[in-house]
C-alpha cells in the first residue's frame, strides 16, 4: 500500500525531521498521538531506516502502512555499533511491548503420558490427568512431542490402538489389518500372555524416557540371557523387537543422540502472512515445540533475525546450536548477542543437506501446517509458492500469478486468455479474454505484447477490478524468445514485476520455466512444478476455449453475409445482440429486420437460411 500525505498529515514534519537525523546506528522509536511507542526498531544507518518510513509515494505491507499512518513523533537514541543497537532494541521491546514489534505469545497447557489401569495397558497421550486409576507419566510442556513419542512406542514394540477391551475380546473377531503388516502383536487372537505383554509395556516405556540406544542395550542382555537358558522362542521376539528399535531409529526425529542441545527453527510464508515453528532437542530428544503466527511481514532474512531476538530476548535458556531454514546476514552479531545473553558459546547454520536438512524440512512443514489453519490453506499450496520463490530466486512467495496464452487457427480469430492464481488457487474472477486488435496475420511475440500492454494500460487508468492489481509475478506460456520480448514492453510502462515462460516438452507437458537467459528445472521442486503445471494446464484450457467459441461466432457471420443485403457489419449486429445460434434460431422475423435494418423480405430470407444453420 502506498502512504500518502493524506493517510497521516504529519509526514512532512516527519520527513523534515528525519533529513538532519545522523547516519550513525542506533534504535527509533515510534509514538502515536497520545505519546504511546508503537514501535521500535534497530538501525545500522537511522537516517536511511527512518527515510524508508516516510518517503513520498513509499509502497509498505498494510501492517507497515497502518503503522506508519498512526506516527505522530519519534525518538531514537545513537549508540556506538549495530550489536548495541540490537541489545538496546531487545531491551526497549520487553519494556514497551509496542504494538506493531513481533510479540510472541506461547499459551499451550501441559501434556501427559498416560497408561490406562487394564489387565492389557494402552499407551495414550492426554492433555490433563483424571482420577481414573491409571498411571501418568509428565507433565511435558509440548503435546507434540509427547503424541509423537507415543506414537512411535506403539508402532516399534506393536502394540494395540484399537477400541477393543482385553480379555473380553479375545477371539471374537479376526485380527485387523495392522497385525497382517505386522504393526500389532495381536492381542486379540489371545496367544499373548499378560505377563508377556507387560513386559512390553515395560520396554515402550523404558524406550520413551531413555531413548533408543539403552533400550537396545537391555533388549540385547534380556535376549542373550534368554538364549542362553535355551528360550529361542523369546530370544527371537526381542531380537525382532532390537531390529525394530534400531529401524526406527534411524528415521524418527523424536529422540536424536546428535542434538544434544539445539533449537531448529523454520519461517513459513504465504503472501505477506508468516509463520515461525521452533523445535527444540535437549538431551538428545525433541523437548519442546512451538509455533507463532508472525502476521504480515516482507523481507525473509529481516523476518528471521526478527524473530530470533524476540524469540531468545524472553527465554531464560538458549542452546548451543541453531538451526535455520535459510539463511540469514547478521548471523555473526546474533551469535555475539546471544553468547552474552547465555554465557556459552552458540553457533548459527544452515544446513544444506543430510540429517540435519531433514530436521529444519520438519520445522518447515510445521510451520506451512500451522500456517495453512491461519491463511485457510492447505500446506501443500504453501509450500508449494514457497518453493517456486526460491526456484524463481523471488523476494517472497508471490501471493498473485497472472498467466498468458495465446491462442488461433492460423491467422484468424486470434485471441489470448489471463488467468489468476491467489495464494495457490485459481481465482476466477479475475480472469480475462482479449481480442487481438492489431494484427492481421499469426505473431505470437507481438500478440503476447499487446496483450500485456492492453493490461497495464487497464491498470494505470483503473477502469476494471480485475486490473486493478499488481501481480507478484507473470508467467508466459513461451519459451525464453517470450520472456525477452515481453519484458523490455511493461518496463517502458513502468512494470517491475517478475516474468518467466513456461516451457512444454514435445508432449505438450510442462518441462521447465524459462527465463530471459535460459531455463529453469523445476525438477526438484515438486511442490512448484505441480502448482506451475496446474497453472499452465488452466490457462491453456481458458484461451482454447475462448478462441473455439470465437471461431464458431465468427462461422456464423460468415454464413450471414450470404443472404443478399448482409454485409459484414450487419452480421455483426446480429451476433451482437443475440450474441447465440439458439438465440437466433427464436428470433422472429421482425425482431430480425430490426436488429439488422432491413426490409421484410431480406428478413424472410436471413430467417429461413438461420433455421437451416
Amino acid at each position: 500500500m502506498r502512504i500518502t500525505d493524506g493517510d497521516n498529515p504529519r509526514l512532512p514534519y516527519l520527513r523534515e525531521k528525519t533529513s538532519k537525523l545522523t547516519s550513525s546506528p542506533g534504535c527509533y522509536i515510534m509514538k502515536d498521538s497520545s505519546s504511546k511507542i508503537i514501535y521500535i526498531g534497530k538501525a545500522k544507518n537511522l537516517k536511511n531506516r527512518v527515510t524508508s518510513y516516510f518517503r513520498k509515494g513509499q509502497d509498505h505491507l498494510p501492517k507497515v502502512w497502518k503503522m506508519v499512518s498512526h506516527v505522530n513523533d519519534y525518538d531514537f537514541i545513537v549508540t556506538d555499533s549495530e550489536f548495541e543497537a540490537l541489545v538496546l532494541e531487545c531491551s526497549l521491546i520487553k519494556q514497551y511491548s509496542p504494538k506493531y514489534n513481533i510479540l510472541l505469545k506461547d499459551d499451550k497447557g501441559y501434556s501427559y503420558i498416560r497408561i490406562t489401569n487394564e489387565a492389557f495397558p494402552r499407551l495414550q497421550s492426554v492433555l490433563q490427568k483424571y482420577d481414573d486409576g491409571a498411571e501418568y507419566i509428565g507433565p511435558y510442556t509440548s503435546s507434540y512431542a509427547v503424541r509423537q513419542a507415543v506414537a512411535e512406542a506403539n508402532k516399534v514394540f506393536m502394540l494395540p490402538t484399537c477400541s477393543r477391551k482385553f480379555p473380553q475380546d479375545f477371539g471374537k473377531q479376526r485380527p485387523c489389518l495392522n497385525h497382517h503388516i505386522k504393526q500389532c502383536m495381536g492381542v486379540c487372537t489371545g496367544q499373548i500372555s499378560q505377563e508377556e505383554y507387560n513386559a512390553v509395556i515395560r520396554q515402550a516405556l523404558d524406550y520413551i524416557r531413555n531413548g533408543s540406544q539403552d533400550s537396545i542395550e537391555r533388549l540385547t542382555k534380556e535376549m542373550e540371557a534368554a538364549a542362553e537358558e535355551l528360550n529361542f522362542e523369546l530370544a527371537a521376539k526381542l531380537r525382532d523387537r532390537i531390529s525394530a528399535i534400531t529401524k526406527a531409529a534411524d528415521k524418527q526425529k523424536i529422540i536424536d543422540p546428535n542434538m544434544k542441545d539445539a533449537d531448529i527453527i523454520a519461517v513459513s510464508q504465504n503472501g505477506e502472512k508468516a509463520c515461525a515453528s521452533v523445535l527444540m532437542y535437549r538431551g538428545g530428544r525433541l523437548f519442546d515445540k512451538a509455533d507463532f503466527f508472525l502476521g504480515e511481514e516482507e523481507d525473509q532474512t529481516e523476518m528471521r533475525e526478527n524473530f530470533i531476538t524476540r524469540f531468545y530476548s524472553n527465554r531464560d535458556s538458549v542452546p548451543k546450536e541453531i538451526l535455520l531454514d535459510e539463511d540469514i546476514e547478521n548471523y555473526q552479531l546474533l551469535e555475539k548477542w546471544l553468547r552474552e545473553k547465555s554465557g556459552h558459546a552458540v553457533h548459527i547454520s544452515t544446513p544444506k543437506r543430510g540429517h540435519m536438512l531433514r530436521l529444519t524440512t520438519l520445522a518447515k512443514s510445521n510451520a506451512s501446517e500451522y500456517l495453512s489453519i491461519k491463511v485457510g490453506r492447505t500446506g501443500k499450496e504453501i509450500v508449494a509458492l514457497e518453493e517456486l520463490a526460491k526456484a524463481l530466486e523471488l523476494p517472497k512467495p508471490p501471493k498473485f500469478i497472472e498467466c498468458y496464452d495465446i491462442s488461433n487457427l492460423a491467422s484468424s480469430d486470434m485471441v489470448a486468455g489471463m488467468v489468476v492464481f491467489e495464494n495457490g488457487r485459481p481465482c476466477k474472477k479475475y480472469y480475462k479474454k482479449f481480442s487481438i486488435k492489431t494484427l492481421s496475420e499469426q505473431n505470437d511475440y507481438a500478440s503476447m505484447c499487446e496483450v500485456l500492454e492492453r493490461r497495464f494500460r487497464n491498470y494505470f487508468e483503473k477502469t476494471d477490478e480485475g486490473f486493478s492489481k499488481l501481480p507478484d509475478l507473470i508467467l508466459l506460456d513461451g519459451g525464453q524468445g517470450h520472456v525477452n520480448t515481453v519484458t523490455p514492453v511493461i518496463r517502458k510502462m513502468g512494470i517491475d514485476v517478475p516474468v518467466f515462460g513456461l516451457v512444454k516438452d514435445s508432449k505438450h507437458r510442462t518441462r521447465a520455466v524459462a527465463t530471459g537467459g535460459g531455463e529453469i528445472s523445476l525438477t526438484k521442486s515438486r511442490s512448484a512444478f505441480n502448482l506451475v503445471t496446474r497453472i499452465q494446464d488452466e490457462v491453456h484450457r481458458y484461451a482454447i476455449t475462448y478462441q473455439a467459441k470465437k471461431h464458431r461466432k465468427s462461422s456464423y457471420q460468415l454464413e450471414l453475409t450470404k443472404v443478399r443485403g448482409i454485409g459484414e457489419k450487419k452480421a455483426v449486429k446480429l451476433m451482437t445482440q443475440f450474441k447465440t445460434k439458439e438465440n437466433l434460431k427464436k428470433a422472429t422475423v421482425q425482431e430480425l429486420a430490426k436488429a439488422a435494418g432491413i426490409n421484410a423480405a431480406a428478413a424472410e430470407e436471413l430467417y429461413k437460411v438461420i433455421q437451416d444453420m
